[in-house]
């Protein structure tokens, strides 16, 4: 359906999709301090880039409240990107070092443990 658009050929690895989403939401879930931190600074550049659209003060003030939950909710989108990047990374040493076979079940293996982290994480905050 695809090729009838383009003039070339596009393959799409299913494998690499898959293993590429289970690292990343592993590193998301493992790392849940530095996605906190990485949507706390895109939502600051957002609301920081977007002032500068404004020549009236009383316009952005009017405003304000509306835009500053939109740019929290693609600050949250756009977190998961830099995981994306290292979630790629981790598959391809994955099938580098261990074969294409293992890509996918390394990844459920490290989705399953950091899920299993961060619960236990979130638990031991919460009985402090």
């Amino acid at each position: 359906m695809l090729s009838d658009f383009l003039q070339f050929d596009l393959e799409i690895d299913p494998i690499a999709i898959a293993g590429v989403g289970l690292w990343s939401l592993a590193l998301y879930l493992g790392l849940t301090p530095v996605s906190d931190w990485v949507t706390v600074q895109l939502n600051r550049w957002f609301n920081f880039a977007e002032r500068s659209l404004y020549t009236s003060i009383e316009e952005f003030e009017r405003t304000r409240h509306a835009r500053e939950a939109l740019n929290s909710f693609y600050a949250s989108i756009f977190s998961i990107v830099p995981f994306l990047f290292v979630g790629t990374l981790c598959n391809y040493g994955v099938e580098l070092g261990l074969g294409r076979s293992w890509s996918i079940s390394m990844g459920m293996l490290a989705c399953i443990s950091t899920g299993i982290y961060e619960l236990g994480r979130r638990d031991g905050e919460a009985s402090k």
